[in-house]
This record gives C-alpha cells, sequence and structure tokens, in this order.
C-alpha cells in the first residue's frame, strides 16, 4: 500500500499540481498523502493562471498551491513517484538513484504516455495537459484502490 505519493513536472505550476489535485480526489476517502513538487520549480509561485482556469472549468476548485523544489529527501520519503516526461526519470534518479523501482510515468497505464508541459503554449495546450492527466490520474487510482 502506498502512503506517499510525489507527482514531479518541471516547475511544479501547471501539470504536477493539477494531477496532484486530481489523484487526492480520486483516492479520498483515503490514509494515501499525495503531494508536488518541480525539478526545476518556479520558487513559492501558485498554479499557473490557465491551468486554474482549466480545472475550475472542469469543476474543481484548487486549494491554494506554492511551488515546491524537489529534494532527495522528499524522494525517499515517497512511496510512488509519478512523473510527467520520460527524461524526467532520470531527473528523479539523479538526485536519489535509491528510488530506482518506485518513478513511473503518470501514464505508465496508457502506453507510457508522455505529458509534455503546456506552460506559455496558450489555452489548447492545457486543456490537451488536463485530459491526458485526467485519464492517467484515474488509471492509477484503480490500481492503487485495490
Amino acid at each position: 500500500m502506498f502512503k506517499r505519493i510525489m507527482i514531479v513536472c518541471v516547475g511544479n505550476i501547471c501539470r504536477s499540481p493539477t494531477a496532484e489535485h486530481l489523484l487526492r480526489i480520486a483516492l479520498a476517502p483515503s490514509e494515501v498523502v499525495v503531494s508536488s513538487a518541480g525539478l526545476s520549480a518556479v520558487k513559492s509561485k501558485p498554479i499557473e493562471a490557465t491551468a486554474n482556469a482549466v480545472l475550475q472549468e472542469h469543476g474543481h476548485s484548487m486549494p491554494e498551491h506554492i511551488s515546491t523544489q524537489l529534494t532527495a529527501t522528499a524522494i525517499n520519503e515517497s512511496d510512488l513517484i509519478l512523473v510527467m516526461e520520460q527524461h524526467h526519470i532520470g531527473a528523479v534518479l539523479n538526485l536519489a538513484p535509491e528510488a530506482r523501482g518506485k518513478v513511473f510515468l503518470l501514464g505508465k497505464w496508457q502506453d507510457n504516455r508522455e505529458i509534455n508541459d503546456p506552460y506559455r503554449q496558450g489555452k489548447p495546450a492545457f486543456v490537451h495537459a488536463y485530459a491526458l492527466i485526467d485519464a492517467a490520474v484515474n488509471a492509477w487510482a484503480q490500481r492503487i484502490k485495490r
């Protein structure tokens, strides 16, 4: 059973906070702690405005989010680490090589689908990323709840 799940992207202002929020909802009620961080986090920033707007359009009210930098400690304290792109796996393992075996793509259950960064690409990119994140989160939630 997973007790702590970390979701990772680059800036921790678009994809990972969206996935964190959706996974937390998908696993409720649950004792699982879901958090997120960035490989190169935009320090102490809220969720990006367009990402937040897309969440709201899908009926979600995002609680306050402050971007966080990923650390080796956070990696080691997590039971499962979900990343957006294949090269993120290597970046996580560079920080904490001992995490091998617990780092996977969020899109693992969709043929290892990567979820590209929508940052500064306009609303259609955010809508597309949201759809991919939502599908991936639901696939993980079904497996975690078993």
